[in-house]
């Protein structure tokens, strides 16, 4: 070889060297909404020491109860420095009142006094999220009247879509304004939904945490719990409502969205993947119709508002199954309520919340695509046949002593009873005597062997893996519940795979700080603990070579990964230009969740409207990263798919 041609490959090589260093491009974030005011620098400074001087007073206070009551405040203005969400000088005035509050409210639980608790009008709290350990607000409107001394109704309220309502804006309009609905006889409670995902992933889980911390801290009749919501809030309360229909007495969506094809008007020819499409059926309300007629549900819609698309799908989705839809709609109405149309809802949901909700309903009906969503009231679903498709149960008591049952797509389904007792069961024609012993049980197991179904006392399946109600996938599944993202101590040779790897796991934290409103517990594979894996989803970034918890699962994982090739299945790339996302049943606890390189698989370029919050990968993909991440992909996917409902390909 001549002297020109090596150093024509020094220069080559050089080239792809720098080519794999060159920094990826940002990718424009669209919520919250760019501000185009500047903070001055001395405004921003005080702000800055107020916080430390707040932070000071509340280490006193870390670890107590009530201390996300404090650290809501600060944490709001944190964040609104740190991602540019004052928009306006009037914007100074709110965070210099969070930071007050912060700061009274530390001093008064430092002396054991916490006069908040007892307040009532409008009143802010927090509570500390299981999933992140983030401290998150919520609005209450408390009537000065209300005798908290006995059990009360409570009204869950979700709100629209607000680009700049972040914690501060949250806050202060908490503190400021009544809402749009203040009954005389309740509470009502305004959850924050970590802002504006759609009261989806951690902002379902934000409403459901929101509502157990109001019960713990006030006497709320769990059986008169009413959930409502307009536009966003509206279709926050299509699909919690569709999902968690067990937890509340009746509920009114108003205008918002139902589901993800027809609302954003997509045609055939531009759908997305197949696996993206089956993944709509997370959230898709009418993938979940039946749910809704275990509670009364009141829709509204103005007659002009292009939003009464959502009540017009689900129309046609109760008359699918033989049902008709209550829906009322504002005369002349634009994006807005009708006040006697309103003051109508607010009757009729008092009608239903002063009948209260059946401490156990004879007639229940569950309908799901994911074991994510498998219980409904005394039958709780604990194994599919497959999972994304259509998958119900049918249960009626007919006598104290004669249940029926009909399924479709169910392999395993638990029942509880309203008491230990013998009784006739007819499920899908068969016949079976049930609790036929001197010791008859409080719940019974049925599974599906064949065609036939028989009482088992097994919980889980005999199988080594299978997908059970916690850990049954997709990928964004282990954010939901606690997690800790675990970063290599290495460093991969691959100068490529290096530069995705650093960008995409801060790109996590950056994203889950600015649009999920918390932050990232975070360590280094080295130092994971046992107690780590015993409590927490893991989210490994990195290598087998380089994440040393990686290296440990990787033989237990469908997973093969060397330096030369990826493969899963029949899917195989080489590693040099690839990598593998994945989540599977933690190999080093099988109660959680192991995942591989991906945060939220939904990015910025989905944020522009929350109907498109949706997961957009389903249990594994190989990604070639040699285009490089943006706002719609953490690269290029050239093969992504399920695991079967035995967590293989």
């Amino acid at each position: 070889m001549n002297r020109a041609t090596v150093c024509l490959l020094l220069v080559c090589l050089f080239a792809a060297d720098a080519a794999a260093q060159d920094a990826i491009k940002p990718i424009a974030r669209r919520l919250p909404a760019k501000s185009d005011y500047t903070l001055p620098e001395p405004t921003k400074k005080n702000l800055e020491a107020r916080i430390a001087e707040v932070e000071k007073f509340s280490t006193q206070v870390d670890g107590d109860p009530l201390f996300a009551d404090v650290d809501v405040y600060r944490k709001a203005v944190e964040f609104a420095i740190k991602h540019g969400e004052f928009y306006g000088e009037g914007d100074v005035k709110k965070a210099q009142a969070c930071l007050t509050m912060a700061r009274n409210r530390a001093e008064s639980l430092a002396k054991k006094n916490a006069p908040w608790t007892e307040q009532t009008g409008l009143v802010v709290r927090g509570y500390t999220s299981s999933i992140d350990g983030s401290s998150q607000p919520y609005g209450l409107v408390i009537p000065q009247d209300l005798d908290l001394t006995k059990p009360q109704p409570l009204y869950v309220w979700l709100h629209g879509r607000g680009d700049k309502a972040t914690d501060m804006h949250f806050i202060h309009e908490r503190s400021t304004k009544v809402g749009q609905i203040s009954p005389d006889d309740a509470i009502v409670l305004h959850p924050f939904g970590r802002q504006c995902i759609g009261f989806k992933s951690a902002g379902e889980v934000d409403v459901l945490d929101a509502i157990a911390a109001v019960k713990k801290q006030y006497n709320i009749d769990d059986d008169r719990i009413v959930l409502m919501g307009f536009s966003m809030g509206g279709a926050g309360c299509w699909h919690i409502g569709a999902h968690y229909a067990e937890n509340f007495v009746a509920m009114s969506p108003g205008a918002g969205f139902a589901e993800t094809a027809r609302y954003q008007k997509l045609k055939k020819e531009d759908y997305p993947p197949a696996y993206e499409q089956t993944l709509w059926n997370l959230y898709d309300v009418p993938s979940y119709t039946t749910n809704l007629f275990n509670l009364p549900v009141v829709a509204y819609s103005g007659e002009n508002d292009k939003q009464i698309q959502a009540a017009r799908v689900m129309e046609e989705a109760f008359e699918k199954e033989g049902q008709t839809l209550t829906h009322l709609i504002g005369p002349k109405m634009g994006h807005k309520y009708a006040p006697e149309t309103l003051a109508q809802i607010m009757a009729m949901l008092k009608a239903a919340r002063e009948e209260g909700r059946p401490e156990y309903p004879k007639n229940v009906t569950i309908q799901t695509r994911t074991l994510r969503y498998g219980k409904m009231h005394w039958v709780e679903l604990l194994e599919l046949t497959r999972h994304w498709e259509d998958s119900r149960v049918g249960a009626l008591w007919k006598s104290d002593d004669q249940l029926l049952v009909v399924t479709r797509n169910v392999a395993k389904m638990k029942i509880d009873l309203d008491q230990a007792k013998k009784f006739n069961l007819e499920i899908d024609g068969q016949k079976l005597t049930v609790n036929d012993s001197d010791k008859p049980a409080k719940s019974i197991i049925l599974a599906k062997l064949g065609n036939q179904w028989e009482v088992t006392d097994q919980v889980k399946s005999a199988d080594k893996l299978h997908k059970i109600p916690g850990l049954q996938g997709p990928i964004d599944d282990a954010l939901m519940t606690p997690f800790l993202v675990v970063l290599p101590s290495g460093k991969a040779e691959n100068a490529k795979l290096q530069r995705w790897i650093d960008f995409e796991s801060k790109h996590l934290a950056d994203r889950w700080q600015a649009l999920f409103r918390g932050k990232l517990r975070t360590k280094l594979d080295k130092d994971v603990t046992d107690e780590d894996i015993q409590q927490y989803n893991l989210i490994c970034w990195g290598t087998p070579e380089t994440n040393s918890i990686l290296k440990k699962t990787i033989g237990q994982l469908p997973l093969n990964w060397d330096e030369k090739e990826i493969s899963l299945g029949s899917h195989k790339v080489d590693s040099a230009n690839h990598v593998p996302l994945m989540i599977y049943p933690n190999p080093l606890n099988a109660k959680k969740y192991l995942v591989i390189n991906s945060g939220p698989t939904f990015r910025e370029d989905h944020d522009r409207t929350n109907s498109l919050q949706n997961p957009k990968l389903p249990d594994w993909a190989f990604i070639d990263i040699r285009q490089d991440p943006n706002g719609s992909t953490p690269g290029k996917v050239v093969a992504a798919d399920f695991f079967d409902e035995a967590w293989q390909p």
